[in-house]
């Protein structure tokens, strides 16, 4: 009776292993299939956050270019705007101060930094500048300066806008000269060529000496 148990009971252990094979075959591409998306959602998130911080950082960037500047900002608009700031104290390159200027290119809409001294745009060779592209896809960039207010607008393609203000950015005064007073000189008078002065001066008159006789 018991090795017929036992052949019963082995049987038994066989089709269980059997069920269990059969059942990983059909759990193991549906969880390989699990692994393979939660990779792929890991992979979007993780390059969502890189260009979300890419972004934060940019407009980090340009909010401390504005914040800890001298207030002489220069705002052209075309398409879009372009920025250029005199001096700044916030260097990405360790200068005491630095020119910035923040642009649009044409390929790709992409938008540079700028950031070196002494150089005018359109830069030259010779220009030693460093520029960076902090952001691709631009569809606007707008900054307006009233006051001692900077509101900057930005927005990438298929993205949200950005805004932001930057508070506390006072125009440079221009310094007034002094006029100086004119000191009057004086006036001569001319000479008529060939007049003498008059000489007022009168003769002593002639006394006649009483006579004797």
């Amino acid at each position: 009776m018991s090795d017929s148990w036992m052949a019963k009971r082995s049987a038994f252990t066989l089709l269980e292993v059997l069920i269990s094979i059969a059942l990983l075959g059909l759990i193991l591409p549906a969880l390989y299939q699990s692994v393979e998306l939660l990779k792929d959602s890991n992979k979007h998130l993780f390059d969502y956050v890189e260009k979300s911080k890419k972004i934060t950082k940019a407009t980090e960037t340009l909010y401390l270019d504005i914040l800890s500047s001298d207030g002489n900002l220069t705002i052209k608009k075309d398409d879009f705007t372009r920025l250029c700031i005199e001096q700044t104290r916030n260097s990405l390159y360790e200068l005491p101060s630095a020119k910035i200027c923040w642009i649009v290119m044409k390929k790709d809409h992409a938008l540079l930094r700028v950031e070196g001294n002494g150089y005018i745009l359109p830069l030259r060779a010779d220009d030693r500048v460093e520029a960076n592209v902090v952001m691709k896809n631009l569809e606007v960039f707008d900054v307006y300066h009233s006051n001692d207010k900077v509101l900057v607008l930005i927005q990438q393609a298929k993205k949200e806008p950005i805004s932001f203000m930057v508070q506390g950015v006072t125009k440079p005064q221009k310094k007034k000269k002094k006029k100086k007073k004119a000191v009057k000189k004086p006036v001569r008078k001319n000479r008529s060529p060939g007049r003498q002065e008059k000489n007022t001066t009168k003769p002593p008159a002639q006394v006649t000496p009483p006579s004797l006789t």
